[in-house]
C-alpha cells in the first residue's frame, strides 16, 4: 500500500480524536509560534496538517494566511468542514500531495510548522528531498519547526516505521541551510493512555546566496 492509499484509508475509516497523534491543542507548537511574535499576515505552512486543531488556534489568534498540507485529502476534508462558518476571512490554501514533490512558491513562507511528518522519511533520499524543499520554500531568516518522535519515542506508528531523533541530530539534518535557535522535549498524552516523547526543533533559515547574473 502506497503512503497516500494508508493515509486515506486511516482518515476514512477512524475519527479524527481516536488516532494516537490526536491533541485537543499542540500547545507546544503554540507555545514556540507565541515567542516568534510573527506578524499576523505572515505566510505559514502545517505539513502534515491531517485534521489537527493547529489552525483553528492559529485563526484564534489572528493570523490569516495559512497553507495546509497532507497526503490525503480525506484528510483535509475534515478541518475544510470544521472551518466552513468559521475561516471567511483568512486565506485557507489546502494543498494535498507528497511534501517532497509539491510545487511550492520560492523563499515565500515565514513559519514552516511538521508535527510528526518527517521522522516517517525512513529513506535517506526522501529526507534530503524534504530539507531541500524546505530550504526552497522558506525565506530568508524565516522559521521552521519540526517536531518528530524522541530517541526515546515509538519505533512505529499507525503500523509504519519511523526515524526518531535527539535535538542534535534533527537539527543536524537540516545543516547547512538552517540554524538552530531551540529546543525542547514533550511528552504526548495519547487518547488511549499512553505517552510518547516527541522532539522538537526550531531552525531559522540562514540566508540563500542569490544568483550571479
Amino acid at each position: 500500500m502506497s503512503n497516500e492509499r494508508h493515509w486515506q484509508q486511516v482518515y476514512t475509516t477512524k475519527a479524527t480524536d481516536a488516532v494516537s497523534w490526536y491533541r485537543p491543542h499542540l500547545d507546544r507548537s503554540l507555545a514556540f509560534i507565541d515567542a516568534l511574535g510573527l506578524d499576523r499576515d505572515a505566510p505559514i505552512i502545517d505539513v502534515g496538517a491531517g485534521a489537527s486543531t493547529l489552525v483553528d488556534d492559529l485563526l484564534a489568534r489572528g493570523f490569516r494566511d495559512l497553507t495546509l498540507n497532507d497526503i490525503a485529502d480525506t484528510a483535509l476534508a475534515h478541518t475544510r468542514a470544521r472551518l466552513a462558518s468559521t475561516a471567511a476571512d483568512a486565506r485557507l490554501a489546502y494543498r494535498v500531495g507528497d511534501i517532497t514533490t509539491l510545487d511550492l512558491p520560492q523563499a515565500h513562507y515565514a513559519l514552516w510548522h511538521d508535527r510528526a511528518v518527517f521522522h516517517f522519511l525512513t529513506d535517506a533520499a526522501q529526507r534530503d528531498a524534504y530539507v531541500a524543499q524546505a530550504a526552497r520554500a522558506i525565506r530568508n531568516g524565516g522559521h521552521l519547526l519540526v517536531a518528530t518522535f524522541a530517541a526515546d519515542g515509538p519505533e512505529r506508528c499507525s503500523g509504519l516505521p519511523v526515524q526518531r531523533y535527539d535535538a542534535d541530530a534533527l537539527a543536524a539534518v537540516f545543516a547547512p541551510h538552517f540554524e538552530r535557535i531551540s529546543d525542547a522535549r514533550d511528552q504526548h498524552p495519547t487518547p488511549f493512555g499512553t505517552t510518547q516523547s516527541f522532539q522538537y526543533v526550531l531552525l531559522q533559515r540562514r540566508t540563500a546566496p542569490t544568483a550571479r547574473a
